[in-house]
């Protein structure tokens, strides 16, 4: 049986919100400290920020950066990041059995966003903190009037607001792992209170309500029942966070991770759409997908590897430090498909996270920086994708998931704006080839004239594990995606394990 699938301008799923793109930058590890900000790096500017790292987060696309968490935000005083750096107090971080120096704050992140190009989005902390802190926070970063918060803000260095229109209202409050963990009920009434007083300083915030922290919780749907049934009136989004990896010699397998994250966002969807209903509501809550990414957090002994090897409490520590597979990266540009199939609900999403921790950009101290195999489809993805994403349904082979049953080895969509179309594509198969025909026959109908294809990337290798480092930074890359068009027929050849993205004009 061959791939083929059909490219109709007119089967639209959304125009794309740019914040799609998103990232995450948490205080956690290193990721700020000695990754996006290094003094004494022989590229590091007066600031303290690396300009490699700059460079390359500027490539990677990103738009809207989630910060300064996470589950650091749920133990975080806000007001510690304020002031003269040399006055900042050191704490101890509980989620990560670290200590926060502090060095880095709300005003220098926000400068370095500047240098990258990407908006603040911010989180608040409803775990060992209440409405009054969000508050206080809210009015220091937003408020355009003479207050004893802004006229700290302007002590500070900075006189204008930072006018930050994105805030979550906590983080992960379903996990046991939290601290402040609460059960749905309980969070649901914080949260609300403090969306309710949120919009009294400031109307035009977009909120984000924690939904669960995974498709796996035993609390999952009931707890967006119950949080949105407390929230629905008061917020615009409700978050997803979902990880991935592959068990040991389970590769298909891993394969299929974009039908679970499907699954998640429709079961989240029928159930905001559930509470609409019974509010006789025509509103549409939105998922923000704050965290998303492959995450290697059980060893095969199902051991939980999220803890510092160094013994005490140690500053900036090597932890989650990944190494990324080409096999990874194919599972991750197939997750960037899936968000793209649903960005008539997906809205926001972020990539989590963003430098060495997790991450599609690494740094050694003192040395180089360098693109982990995740990199590419996302930069890609984010630089192409742009307009309105549009289904290019597929009819291809099968492979037998365990957990998913027949999973189609081939899977597309695609993208159209003024300048041209955008095709993403994915093989799922570790054995076999395969040929995608798109027949382009209404597009060409809708156009009036013909298309040539002016980019085409691929992300392969014979070995599925070879990966980027320290020692060889550019044993992957991309290479030449091979494509033709025939007539009405575009042809891409696939090889096994492979992802890759085609630009039409």
């Amino acid at each position: 049986m061959a791939a083929t699938a059909r490219l109709d301008p007119h089967d639209e799923i959304a125009d794309i919100d740019r914040r799609l793109f998103g990232g995450f930058v948490e205080h956690l590890g290193r990721h700020i400290y000695d990754g996006i900000f290094e003094p004494g790096h022989p590229d590091a500017g007066p600031d303290g920020f690396r300009r490699d790292v700059i460079d390359l987060v500027k490539e990677l696309g990103v738009t809207t950066i989630r910060y300064p968490g996470g589950n650091f935000v749920s133990g975080y005083r806000w007001e510690d990041g304020i002031g003269p750096v040399d006055q900042r107090p050191r704490r101890l971080d509980l989620a990560w059995h670290s200590i926060e120096t502090n060095e880095v704050g709300l005003h220098e992140f926000a400068g370095w966003l500047d240098q990258v190009g990407s908006d603040l989005m911010l989180a608040v902390n409803l775990g060992t903190r209440g409405t009054q802190e969000a508050l206080d926070l809210l009015e220091y970063a937003n408020v355009d009037a003479k207050t004893a918060w802004t006229d700290r803000r302007a002590a500070n260095g900075r006189a204008e607001p930072f006018g930050v229109s994105m805030w979550c209202l906590g983080n992960e409050m379903d996990g046991p792992w939290q601290l402040g963990h609460r059960n749905a009920e309980d969070y649901g009434k914080i949260a609300a209170r403090t969306a309710k007083a949120m919009r009294m300083v400031d109307p035009a915030i977009e909120l984000v309500v924690c939904g669960s922290s995974g498709r796996s919780m035993p609390t999952f749907g009931s707890w967006e029942r119950t949080v949105l049934e407390h929230t629905f009136d008061d917020v615009d989004f409700i978050s997803c966070h979902a990880y991935y990896q592959e068990r040991r010699g389970q590769a298909q397998e891993f394969l299929a991770s974009s039908v679970d994250m499907t699954t998640f966002i429709e079961s989240v969807v029928t159930t905001a759409d559930a509470v609409a209903a019974t509010k006789n509501s025509d509103k549409r809550i939105m998922i923000s997908f704050d965290e998303w990414n492959i995450w290697y957090l059980h060893s095969d002994d199902g051991e939980l590897m999220d803890k510092p090897e160094e013994p005490g409490w140690p500053v900036a520590p090597r932890l989650l430090e990944d190494r990324y597979s080409v096999l990874d990266a194919v599972v991750f540009g197939d997750l960037l498909i899936t968000l793209l199939t649903h960005v008539d609900r997906v809205r926001s999403a972020s990539l989590a996270q963003l430098v060495n921790v997790i991450a599609p950009i690494m740094t050694e101290p003192g040395g180089p920086a360098w693109r982990q195999t995740t990199f590419f489809p996302f930069s890609l993805t984010s630089r192409l994708a742009h307009g309105r994403a549009v289904h290019m349904p597929v009819s291809a082979p099968t492979f037998s998931s365990t957990a998913f049953g027949e999973v189609p080895t081939v899977d597309a969509v695609a993208t159209i704006d003024e300048d041209g179309i955008s095709v993403f594509v994915v093989n799922r198969s570790t054995t076999a080839p395969e040929t995608l025909s798109v027949d382009l026959a209404p597009l060409l109908a809708e156009l009036g004239r013909g298309l040539v294809v002016t980019e085409s990337h691929l992300l392969h290798d014979d070995d599925m594990y070879a990966a980027n480092t320290l020692e060889a930074p550019e044993r992957v890359g991309l290479s030449t995606l091979t494509t033709e068009i025939d007539g009405a027929s575009l042809r891409i050849e696939l090889p096994a394990v492979s992802w890759g993205c085609v630009r039409l004009t």
